[in-house]
């Protein structure tokens, strides 16, 4: 009975959040756009793939990061940012990953650039690098090193820190040689962790039980994004082959499962395309609802895109489950607009005060051509239902001209949701976030 009473008081609740969320014109207005970052002036890759993380002692105080080097810091909220160059003697290239710490402390992960170079042919990403902050990304550490195995390739990380902020997690994927042909050369997942200083990493343990291909493409192992859950159980899933792959440990990260579970189907994989941008990243994204009220206390959802309705109509995905991922159901359509439509580029948060489920995308519904807007999709009811708000102030119109990143990110903490994307105006791109609050 109480159970049944829990459940009905939150859903109650929820349709209360929906209904200020309406009165104060959260879902019928646009939000406040705040460019992050400079003007682009210099040569070389110009900022795309950003990821933003609020701090969950202070909402006040939201860090970002864009390729290859640049973070950003506001102090009130998104509203203001100052801008900084990330160093550290690995190097700094790309494939940012900002996340906050239940502590307050920020990590900022991404690729090594060991030769100071940038890309080429001959390249070797040779690590990860975790670079932490304890005042708000004032400062930062010169970085802890994790998977280093030459001459192996380590690429597109992501990290989690548990509840007590005392001990970190990432996990990647290895390329035994990046963009290798040879059917003797394979990627893995892998994981690894450090205590909150992330200097000293363990050694790292393949999760996939399955192997991939080197070319970067549908049938490589790709897109791990690590998530605990309410006792730091570690979860996360990734891409192959056309299906989304899921794992988990009991243990801290020090064992998985012996076989892996079949979250959902990725139809037509994970390296989708679109006109005038080229390939877009579907991979999954993973979550949980840690909101202590929440009936849905402990589900774990995916979220990704696909072409299950064609292959110039991708839609937005998610799944959940509801017994630490031995099961799960079927897939729900998360934006709401009519068959034919362009949707990509998406990432998911839930917000740890209540459960919010809340994905950011980019999205052609309004529009012939390749003009694009970006979404947010806001559930409160365990994502059966999703409501749809356009959070971008103006469409912009990608040239395809331009190197436009794998990804955009989202963030939310105790109500305050802020999305991050890429925008291009006249092949000039700008780091943009929106003033969303709940």
């Amino acid at each position: 009975m109480k159970c049944h009473l829990r459940v009905f008081l939150f859903h109650c609740f929820s349709l209360c959040l929906v209904c200020v969320a309406l009165e104060n014109n959260t879902f019928s207005q646009v939000p406040q756009n705040v460019r992050i970052g400079l003007e682009y002036t210099t040569t070389g890759f110009q900022p795309c793939e950003p990821s933003i993380a609020i701090s969950q002692k202070n909402p006040k105080i939201v860090v970002a990061g864009s390729i290859l080097d640049n973070v950003y810091r506001s102090k009130d909220g998104g509203l203001t940012w100052k801008q900084n160059t990330l160093e550290s003697s690995f190097g700094v290239y790309g494939d940012p990953c900002v996340i906050s710490s239940p502590n307050g402390d920020f990590y900022y992960l991404h690729l090594s650039d060991p030769e100071g170079q940038g890309w080429s042919s001959d390249m070797l990403l040779d690590r990860i690098v975790c670079q932490h902050s304890t005042n708000n990304g004032k400062k930062w550490s010169d970085g802890g090193s994790i998977g280093l195995e030459h001459p192996k390739d380590q690429d597109k990380e992501w990290a989690v820190a548990t509840s007590d902020g005392k001990m970190i997690h990432a996990c990647w994927t290895q390329f035994d040689q990046y963009d290798s042909r040879s059917p003797e050369d394979s990627t893995i997942i892998l994981c690894s962790f450090s205590d909150r200083k992330a200097v000293a990493w363990s050694t790292p343990v393949r999760i996939s039980e399955k192997a991939g291909d080197c070319l970067d493409d549908d049938e490589t192992t790709e897109g791990a994004v690590p998530s605990v859950g309410p006792n730091d159980e570690l979860y996360v899933a990734w891409a192959v082959n056309e299906s989304i792959l899921f794992d988990r440990s009991y243990d801290g990260g020090k064992t998985w499962l012996e076989h892996d579970v079949k979250a959902a189907d990725i139809v037509g994989g994970w390296a989708q395309t679109v006109e005038s941008i080229g390939r877009v990243n579907g991979m999954p994204v993973t979550a949980v609802d840690l909101a202590p009220d929440s009936p849905h206390y402990g589900r774990i959802y995916i979220n990704w895109t696909d072409e299950r309705h064609g292959e110039n109509d991708l839609d937005v995905f998610v799944t959940y489950s509801d017994n630490n991922g031995e099961s799960w159901c079927p897939p729900i359509r998360v934006n709401d607009d009519v068959p034919g439509k362009q949707q990509f580029f998406t990432w998911m948060a839930v917000d740890p005060s209540n459960g919010g489920i809340h994905i950011v995308f980019y999205d052609r519904r309004n529009h012939e051509d390749s003009t694009t807007d970006v979404y947010v999709a806001s559930s409160f009811d365990g994502g059966e239902s999703f409501v749809n708000q356009i959070v971008s102030e103006s469409p912009f119109l990608p040239k395809g001209e331009v190197f436009f990143g794998d990804y955009n990110n989202i963030s939310a903490v105790d109500g305050h949701v802020r999305p991050i994307w890429t925008r291009e105006v006249d092949g000039v791109l700008t780091i943009m976030t929106a003033i969303l609050d709940f």
